[in-house]
């Protein structure tokens, strides 16, 4: 008789392998001793970062693809090594192609190939807590620069930043190698035996499976994808411009500035396990709302109240918003279409954040620019964005209920 798989086993493996990707957040870090060993423009060396991010959507489709047919583990350990690999060579680029090539390219197919499977993967096995799953997930990517930014500047200062990342990258790649040994693939349809016998969880009715085909005829993957891209722009305006708006609005020392920062990436790290533990209780949308609603407040406050408190404020409840919005639209994805075709299904929504990482930073920065370092105006264009995210999903709740009415007079 095969052995039942132990399913938060499997969580804290994905855990630990995005805990190795995610050091990809960690990257600043490293652009200005690159800058200076190289000769290169720290813009130029960012914009191996923007690469990196932009090319997700195809590897978490292709990587989704064989991670909905049982290849997790595969895909997993792949990807994790693949990408530690990468981040061993980035030192090593001469060129701003091949740094382009090695961390933007490589790096970011190999990332986000791990990204997808232990994502759509574990997710399977929590049908009763997949909010809380997905923002453990997540959570560990987003928390990974807490840790490996501290070990990153003693490496650095230490041997140099190419020995930091030869150094780090290998670590990271046997580190994620070992928890991949403890990947299983979940059933596409079935409960585990230990979430119905053990644990007594109430399991609500498994969601008919859509293929990618059937998604897109489908209303609901339109505002999924919009309400995605639109709940990502606040939280990547902060992400990308966090050290620059606290000087030059709140009149913030460069230290302090830094200091919000990682305040920020605590904040982002903890709401994608807080929202997608509320999201379990509430339902999904519900939790989007509100995290909606917080974010307006989040804007108002920085907008009206020219304190350094508000600052504060605005930084944490911003953050845990960005963390929120990570955590709780994969179970909306997996709601709405299906845990069988998670994998691919969830790529594709991903372009909508993928979408918001690629504006929200240029938009924030032009406005800024063209305003003298002052970010009132980019602030009032995320309410906006907010507001017409808040409005769709809405819409959004107001269809799902006519769903659920119509198929509930059909049974009956």
């Amino acid at each position: 008789m095969k052995k039942e798989t132990n399913r938060w086993v499997v969580l804290i493996s994905s855990m630990g392998i995005l805990l190795c990707t995610g050091i990809v957040y960690t990257f600043s870090v490293f652009a200005g001793p690159l800058a200076e060993l190289r000769g290169w423009a720290v813009p130029d060396i960012m914009m191996a970062f923007a690469i990196n991010s932009a090319v997700g959507p195809i590897p978490m489709i292709f990587g989704g693809y064989f991670t909905d047919r049982g290849w997790a583990k595969w895909i997993a350990r792949i990807g994790v090594v693949l990408f530690g690999i990468s981040f061993a060579f980035t030192g090593q680029a001469t060129s701003i192609f091949q740094l382009y090539l090695i961390y933007g390219i490589f790096g970011g197919f190999a990332q986000n190939f791990a990204y997808s499977a232990c994502l759509s993967n574990t997710i399977r096995f929590f049908p009763d807590k997949k909010g809380l799953a997905s923002g453990l997930i997540t959570g560990g990517m987003g928390g990974a620069a807490i840790i490996a930014a501290p070990i990153a500047n003693t490496l650095i200062e230490r041997y140099g930043v190419s020995q930091a990342f030869w150094r780090m990258g290998l670590a990271y790649a046997l580190v994620g190698f070992f928890f991949s040994l403890f990947i299983r693939s979940a059933p596409k349809q079935t409960v585990p035996q230990t979430v119905a016998a053990s644990e007594k969880a109430p399991i609500k009715a498994i969601t008919a499976n859509k293929n990618w085909k059937e998604m897109l005829a489908s209303p609901a993957f339109y505002l999924l994808i919009l309400m995605f891209a639109m709940g990502a722009f606040s939280g990547l305006m902060i992400a990308s411009n966090a050290s620059l708006i606290g000087q030059s609005m709140f009149g913030l020392s460069a230290s302090a500035a830094a200091a919000y920062v990682s305040l920020y990436s605590l904040s982002n790290t903890s709401g994608r396990v807080f929202w997608g533990a509320v999201s379990d209780r509430i339902g999904q949308i519900r939790a989007v709302i509100i995290i909606y609603c917080a974010i307006i407040f989040a804007f108002i406050l920085l907008v009206s109240v020219n304190q350094v408190w508000s600052f504060a404020v605005g930084v944490v409840t911003l953050g845990l918003c960005f963390g929120g919005v990570m955590g709780v639209f994969p179970g909306l994805v997996m709601d709405n279409f299906g845990p069988a075709n998670q994998g691919v299904n969830y790529g594709i929504v991903f372009i909508g954040f993928s979408s918001a990482a690629f504006v929200a930073p240029k938009v924030t920065a032009s406005l800024a620019t063209a305003n003298n370092g002052d970010f009132t105006k980019a602030f009032y264009v995320a309410i906006a964005v907010v507001l017409l995210g808040l409005g769709l999903s809405l819409v959004y709740t107001k269809r799902k209920t006519a769903v659920v009415e119509t198929a509930a007079e059909t049974i009956q």
